[in-house]
């Protein structure tokens, strides 16, 4: 069959129709990191907050390994018995490859993160290891060569423990695929870690791994790390390594990861940059000038915001008019629910698409016994109005225009990453009711991806909790191309807030 990309799914195939966290080994000591209390005199590098915590991140975990403190196996072997010791309670593992990074830890390529080990996300192909796509179609499916991005981060010398879990095709904003049974959030294993990089978010919040793979083609890296209290942030679009074939009309996916620190994420978008015609990431210093934040805490399809999401987003507000910059009340120019139909019909294109390739793959038709009722019905939902795509992608094409007007006006806008904090696991569901399902995912998944579809840069960043102890993250957006700026701001943000001690229930 065509290779399977989830580009090609939720894109082309739409088109057509009409990629510290954790705790060193024993025998390693702790690598300088960000504590939550850091007083004023804290001593700190330009943008590489090294604050006092139990905790080392990937660039740190990597300098151990190089410097000999501690070796590569020690760490995988570390690293495969923190995520033995929480995989029960979290469900976040799809294909272990555990052996394998034993048996390559001594045989991992020269670079940057040689050593550090790490998952991939099971929407992309890592050689030898099992692809599910979240997919009951998909067991069996062994990758018989690397994806981009993977192949991108291999050549670091990052060890792949396996793949993280994810929902069906990343087609909803939690992950409870029935393939492996719903993933679980470290804070509270009641509730969703979000989708579609849920056991990516998993893994890394809770200390297994100091980094992992994820994508996102409409909050998959944003949704995941605002419920989990991490570093997540969405590349422009074509800015790294990850496209498979030709572009999409809406090019809304992209690979990236994520992170418990600033760094570790730019370090990684550095190794995978090399697409879409942009110049390197320029070196990124502290902000040197004050930046004007439009502030939008209002959903855009006029659903209600849960008041805890609401009152940490004005505590963000407020962190940055300390910090010195101009906030502003802004209300973006758009018709909310005009977009919010054109994505969902752009997407369910994709579901389409998927159940095609399932059926293919799989030798069986389409239907629940291969394909997840959610994904049938976003699927329906493409049949029945297929003949209205041509406008749907000129719709989505002439709003990228009006999402990049907005930054004549402001640097950066500021809104919610989601509507309300984790919701409980079951209520989004891919086999509940679709309509209620629905609901849920528009409601909380309503801010996320008009980025994608303008191919801007965007951010969660983990700077509160709820009242009962859920992380809330703040969603940063910037203009295509803009990534060094949020860089450049999550570092101050990270500086003046840190995040790296805020430990979960769960934990290894």
């Amino acid at each position: 069959m065509t290779k399977l990309t989830r580009r090609r799914v939720l894109l082309t195939g739409t088109a057509a129709a009409a990629l510290s966290a954790c705790g060193p080994s024993p025998q390693s000591s702790p690598a300088p990191n960000a504590a939550p209390n850091a007083s004023p005199e804290t001593e700190t590098a330009p943008m590489t907050p090294k604050p006092k915590t139990k905790f080392v991140d990937g660039v740190a975990l990597a300098a151990m390994i190089a410097s000999g403190e501690t070796s590569a196996t020690a760490e995988i072997s570390a690293a495969i018995a923190r995520a033995d010791a929480v995989n029960d309670k979290l469900n976040a593992i799809a294909t272990k490859t555990f052996d394998t990074a034993i048996e390559n830890a001594n045989a991992l390529p020269s670079g940057p993160f040689q050593g550090v080990p790490t998952f991939m996300k099971d929407l992309v192909d890592w050689k030898g290891a099992q692809t599910l796509w979240g997919s009951r179609a998909f067991r069996g499916n062994i990758a018989a060569e690397d994806s981009p991005l993977s192949a991108a981060w291999r050549k670091t010398g990052v060890a792949s423990l396996g793949k993280s879990t994810s929902p069906e095709m990343g087609l909803i904003s939690s992950t409870e695929p029935l393939v492996t049974g719903p993933t679980r959030n470290p804070w509270d294993t009641s509730r969703i870690p979000g989708g579609s990089s849920g056991g990516a978010a998993a893994l890394v919040a809770a200390r297994v791994v100091p980094f992992a793979h994820a994508s996102d083609g409409g909050g998959s890296i944003r949704i995941p790390a605002s419920t989990c209290g991490l570093f997540g942030l969405k590349p422009s679009a074509s800015r790294l390594a990850g496209r498979a074939g030709p572009t999409p009309p809406v090019d809304i996916s992209i690979n990236h990861a994520v992170t418990l620190t600033v760094r570790d994420s730019e370090a990684l978008f550095r190794i995978a940059e090399g697409g879409g015609g942009y110049d390197p990431l320029e070196t990124i210093s502290p902000l040197s000038r004050k930046l004007k934040i439009g502030f939008a805490p209002t959903s855009p399809i006029d659903s209600a915001i849960a008041p805890e999401t609401t009152a940490e987003l004005e505590r963000t507000a407020e962190l940055c008019r300390t910090l010195g910059h101009e906030v502003i009340d802004y209300v973006p120019d758009m018709d909310g629910a005009q977009f919010q139909d054109q994505f969902l019909m752009y997407w369910a294109g994709g579901a389409a698409q998927f159940a095609a390739d399932a059926s293919r793959y799989s030798g069986k038709p389409i239907g629940p016994d291969i394909l997840e009722p959610w994904t049938l019905g976003l699927a329906e939902m493409f049949r029945t109005r297929a003949s209205e795509m041509p406008d749907v992608i000129a719709g989505l094409i002439r709003f990228q225009a009006q999402y990049a007007s907005w930054f004549d006006d402001i640097d950066v806008l500021l809104t919610p990453v989601t509507g309300s904090p984790a919701v409980p696991i079951g209520e989004q569901a891919p086999d509940g009711d679709f309509d209620k399902v629905m609901e849920s995912v528009t409601r909380f998944a309503a801010f996320t991806a008009p980025m994608n579809v303008a191919g801007a840069a965007s951010m969660s960043v983990p700077l509160g909790l709820s009242p009962s102890g859920l992380p809330i993250g703040s969603m940063f957006s910037a203009k295509k191309g803009d990534d060094g700026l949020l860089f450049a701001l999550a570092y101050q943000l990270e500086e003046a807030r840190p995040w790296i001690d805020a430990i979960p229930a769960v934990h290894a």
